[in-house]
C-alpha cells in the first residue's frame, strides 16, 4: 500500500495502448470495455434490472446501492423495467449521494445538483405505476437522514453497487482527502461510514466545467455520502463512466496501481465481486497516444 502514486509509475500505465487494457498481465481488477456511451448505458441498466427480475422470479427481495450518475443509462434502465414488465415492488433503493450548500443545506429543487430531484426525474419517472418501487423503499441520504439510512442498510445484505467514478477515483462522494492536518490510512478509508464533508476543490472545478460553465460560484461545496464501508458491502460491485477525460487518469490507477487513499476506487481490488466498466474514449489517455511527450 502507498500513500501516493508515484508520477514515475503513473507515466507507465497512462502510456499503456487502450487496445492492451483488456489483456494486460499487471491489471488488478476486471475490467469491461464498451464502444460508446449507448452501449455502455444498455450494459448498466441491464446489470440492475437482470438481477431484479432473476430475485423476482426466485421469490426474494433485491437491495441495491444506485447513483446519481452517471445519467446516459436511465432511459435504457426505463425502458428495460417497462417493455420487460418488470415489478419493481420487492426492490429497495439505497442513493448513494447528495449535494449540500456551504452550510450543510439542501439545495433548491431545481439546482442541476439537487440528485433527489434529478433521481426522482429520471430514475423513477416515468415507470409504469404498476411496477414502481415504493415510496417507503427509497432511501435518500440528508444529514438528517443518516442514522436512519445506515441502520436500514445494516439490516440485511446488499445485492448490488452500482456506481461511477470521479476524477480522483471517488466512488460514491469518497474522495481523497486532503486536509492538511488530517490524513486518513487506507483502512479508515475502507471503513468510512455516511458522513457530511467539504467537497474536494477539483470535484468542484470539475463539476463547474461539466454543467456550468466553470461557474464554480454555483457548485455545490459540501456533500453527503456513503462510505466505502456500505459501497463495498454489496455482494456485487459494478462502476461505470463514459465521461472521457475527467476519468482517464484514475481509470488507469484503478486498474494498474496498489490500492491506495489517494484513489479511493483501487479499493475495488479487494472486493470479491468487482467489475470496472468504460467506454473507449474514457479508457484512451492522451499519453498513451504521444509517446514522444517528455513529462519526466
Amino acid at each position: 500500500m502507498t500513500d501516493f502514486v508515484r508520477p514515475r509509475d503513473l507515466l507507465e500505465w497512462c502510456r499503456i495502448p487502450v487496445g492492451e487494457l483488456l489483456s494486460h498481465p499487471q491489471r488488478r481488477v476486471p475490467f469491461r470495455l464498451a464502444d460508446d456511451a449507448a452501449e455502455m448505458a444498455r450494459m448498466m441498466a441491464r446489470e440492475l434490472v437482470d438481477l431484479i427480475e432473476a430475485r423476482n422470479r426466485d421469490g426474494q427481495p433485491t437491495r441495491v446501492i444506485v447513483p446519481c450518475g452517471p445519467s446516459s443509462w436511465y432511459e435504457p434502465w426505463r425502458n428495460e423495467v417497462n417493455t420487460r414488465g418488470v415489478s419493481l415492488a420487492r426492490l429497495t433503493v439505497f442513493h448513494m449521494d447528495e449535494c449540500l450548500d456551504w452550510q450543510g443545506r439542501p439545495l433548491p429543487h431545481g439546482h442541476p445538483y439537487n440528485f433527489r430531484t434529478f433521481m426522482e426525474t429520471h430514475f423513477y419517472g416515468g415507470l409504469e405505476p404498476h411496477l414502481q418501487v415504493p415510496e417507503g423503499q427509497r432511501h435518500f441520504l440528508l444529514p438528517t437522514t443518516i442514522d436512519r439510512v445506515r441502520a436500514a442498510i445494516d439490516e440485511a445484505a446488499i445485492d448490488l453497487t452500482l456506481g461511477g467514478w470521479g476524477q480522483d477515483g471517488h466512488v460514491a462522494y469518497n474522495q481523497a482527502r486532503r486536509h492538511p492536518y488530517h490524513h486518513p490510512t487506507l483502512e479508515d478509508v475502507a471503513t468510512s461510514t455516511i458522513r457530511v464533508q467539504e467537497n474536494n476543490l477539483d470535484t468542484i472545478l470539475a463539476l463547474a466545467h461539466r454543467t456550468l460553465g466553470a461557474a464554480y460560484q454555483f457548485v455545490p461545496p459540501m456533500s453527503v455520502t456513503l462510505g466505502m464501508r456500505e459501497c463495498l458491502s454489496a455482494r456485487r460491485v459494478r462502476v461505470f463512466s463514459d465521461t472521457g477525460a475527467w476519468k482517464q487518469t484514475a481509470l488507469r490507477v484503478a486498474l494498474f496501481s496498489e490500492p491506495t487513499p489517494e484513489y479511493p476506487i483501487t479499493l475495488l481490488q479487494r472486493h470479491p465481486d468487482a467489475l470496472i466498466t468504460a467506454t473507449l474514449e474514457t479508457a484512451r489517455h492522451p499519453i498513451g497516444e504521444h509517446p514522444a511527450w517528455e513529462l519526466l
